[in-house]
């Protein structure tokens, strides 16, 4: 468990300040495209309050990060409650920091790899002694990142002023001391360094009078966020769902209609099969009319079968050798011939046994029929009156 833990720490110890300094970077990025004014009206203006005294006078100055306005100039000695009633709401939320002069600091600049960039501050208190005629234990320092070299150094600079100076100027301050967020110096052209050379425990801590509204903004904004993303997906499922039964209704319609249409088919299907056998030759009726209009007297028939297109014909006759000839000239058949040989019956009319055998032909109507049939199947016939 505790090599867990240890592990957690290191991770958290190697990713952390990267981290940190993504977020400060975006949020960097983020304001550089406000104006200054606007930042400052917003309250998002990274803005502090220089205080210096020269001769008998407390300056006052506003650092934007990008510029210095004068702000006001008091007779000193002042107390911070004086202060707060010449300054208006938005100055008086600002941190203070008290701006040493150019003389009260030692300044030395310094090369370091990219890789000490994470920890700069601890690598750099290391070469204290080295850089300094004090030792770690003897100053108060902090680092200034000036730029980054073309082969991937860091150019910093190493800011430190001793302890016992420190404290002398906290003696003088009086009041001050217990104001302030931290200690900077003069670069001796009038600007600060941009280092806070307080202890971390003798920084006052400001706290933005905004910032329990922003949280509370913030928090509903993430409420607001989450509902309407919520509400989106509910909309995107219910429409999903409102598809999805259109889909499945116009499946079921078409299956309806498929199994219509199947059904339809089977029945025009039927018809056309019945129709072309109906016509695919003469009917029994008008082959027996047929047959009697072309038999000759005393011929009787025993047996009429139709078997497909073949019609055979068993039966007695006086002139069955005649037959074929008599027969062969009717349109409902051809190729009328005498199956085996003439038997005589033996009684006394004199008459023979005959077996017959005929094709039927379709009739004349046959073809176009079928081809009517046909259109009607495939449901390309065109709709007469």
């Amino acid at each position: 468990m505790t090599a867990w833990r240890d592990s957690l720490v290191q991770a958290r110890g190697r990713f952390a300040p990267g981290v940190g300094n993504g977020l400060r970077w975006w949020r960097r990025s983020l304001l550089a495209w406000l104006p200054l004014r606007w930042q400052w009206a917003m309250g998002w203006s990274r803005s502090r309050l220089l205080l210096s005294r020269h001769a008998e006078q407390l300056v006052l100055r506003r650092d934007t990060a990008t510029q210095l306005q004068a702000v006001a100039e008091l007779p000193w000695p002042t107390t911070p409650a004086d202060l707060d009633r010449v300054l208006e709401a938005r100055l008086r939320a600002l941190p203070r920091h008290w701006v040493l002069p150019a003389t009260a600091v030692l300044r030395r600049p310094l090369r370091l790899p990219a890789a000490a960039a994470p920890r700069l501050r601890a690598v750099v208190g290391f070469e204290i002694d080295r850089q300094t005629p004090f030792e770690a234990s003897q100053v108060h320092y902090d680092v200034r990142e000036l730029d980054t070299l073309p082969d991937g150094q860091l150019q910093v600079e190493l800011v430190v002023i001793p302890r016992q100076a420190l404290e002398q100027w906290s003696q003088q301050a009086g009041g001050w001391a217990q104001q302030l967020a931290g200690v900077d110096a003069d670069d001796g052209n009038g600007q600060p360094l941009g280092v806070n050379l307080l202890p971390p425990t003798q920084r006052r801590v400001t706290h933005d009078p905004m910032r329990r509204w922003n949280l509370l903004l913030a928090i509903a904004t993430v409420v607001l966020l989450a509902l309407a993303g919520t509400q989106l997906l509910d909309n995107r499922q219910a429409a999903a769902d409102r598809l999805r039964g259109q889909v499945d209704a116009a499946a079921h319609d078409a299956r309806r209609v498929a199994a219509q249409r199947q059904q339809l088919q089977e029945l025009v299907d039927g018809a056309a099969f019945l129709e072309g056998k109906r016509t695919a030759h003469a009917s029994t009726v008008e082959l027996w009319n047929e047959l009697t209009r072309l038999l000759p007297d005393g011929t009787y028939l025993e047996k009429l079968s139709v078997e497909g297109n073949t019609l055979q014909l068993i039966g007695l006759s006086r002139e069955a050798s005649q037959l074929v000839s008599l027969l062969q000239d009717s349109p409902l058949w051809r190729k009328v011939n005498l199956t085996g040989v003439l038997q005589a019956d033996g009684g006394a009319a004199g008459r023979d046994r005959f077996t017959l055998t005929a094709e039927l032909q379709p009739l004349p109507g046959a073809a176009a029929a079928a081809t009517t049939a046909t259109e009607v199947a495939d449901g390309n016939a065109a709709n007469t009156p």
